[in-house]
């Protein structure tokens, strides 16, 4: 753990988090962005989680007011230097839209701590305003009965394997790295949750779900979707 207390993502992490060239690629970046700038409009933007500014320092580039928080010096600290980092405001106040994607709530590790998210999300919005999440679909079709484990990576310098616990919907994601030919392992803990269960979770705080898709281009959700974005508005 860092001495600035970053918990799961420490300085060993965020030192390496921006080389994922397939999630900071343009090709990947552009469509949040797009999604996220139309729901903004004239309004600002809040990130829960907004970790080294992937999605935030374009969005603010394209004249978004936007704000965000993390738990990690060291991630955030990433921000700075990257275009459009200067325009990121730390202003409090109503945002037209607040966002938690890339499996973020998954690292709310309790329902407890998940609803809250949604109280806060919802605290920080006016009537009409939304709120968007991106997350994973749990991949228990990838079980067979009685399993635990499912390995999701085994490429030539990573592995990866995930750990369940359907009883608790826990969720232990653990890594290994070939970091100059020596293997460095990092696990992950997360709590799982279901799109029905999110809407609950919305529901409790006072919005509802307007929109839900599989990828950031609108494609159709449907049973065989890895990953789902659901868009959800204050009433």
């Amino acid at each position: 753990m860092s001495e600035h207390n970053d918990g799961l993502f420490d300085e060993y992490i965020a030192s390496s988090y921006d080389d994922d060239d397939e999630v900071f690629n343009p090709s990947a970046v552009e469509p949040v962005v797009a999604v996220l700038e139309k729901l903004a409009g004239e309004g600002g933007a809040l990130e829960f989680g907004i970790g080294t500014g992937r999605i935030a320092a374009p969005l603010a580039s394209r004249g978004i007011r936007i704000h965000g928080i993390d738990l990690s010096t060291a991630m955030m600290s990433r921000i700075q230097g990257k275009p459009g980092s200067e325009l990121i405001s730390t202003i409090k106040g109503d945002f037209s839209v607040v966002f938690l994607i890339f499996n973020t709530i998954m690292n709310l590790t309790s329902q407890q701590a998940q609803v809250a998210c949604f109280q806060n999300a919802a605290d920080h919005l006016p009537p009409g305003g939304h709120f968007v999440i991106e997350v994973m679909m749990p991949r228990l079709q990838w079980l067979s009965p009685g399993e635990r484990l499912m390995t999701w990576d085994h490429s030539a310098d990573h592995w990866g394997m995930d750990e369940y616990d359907i009883a608790t919907q826990s969720l232990v994601s653990h890594h290994m790295k070939l970091v100059e030919g020596k293997p460095e392992l990092f696990d992950t803990p997360c709590r799982y949750v279901w799109p029905a269960e999110l809407d609950l979770m919305a529901q409790l705080a006072g919005m509802r779900l307007v929109s839900r898709w599989e990828d950031w281009l609108g494609a159709v959700f449907t049973s065989e979707s890895a990953n789902h974005i659901s868009v959800w508005q204050k009433e």
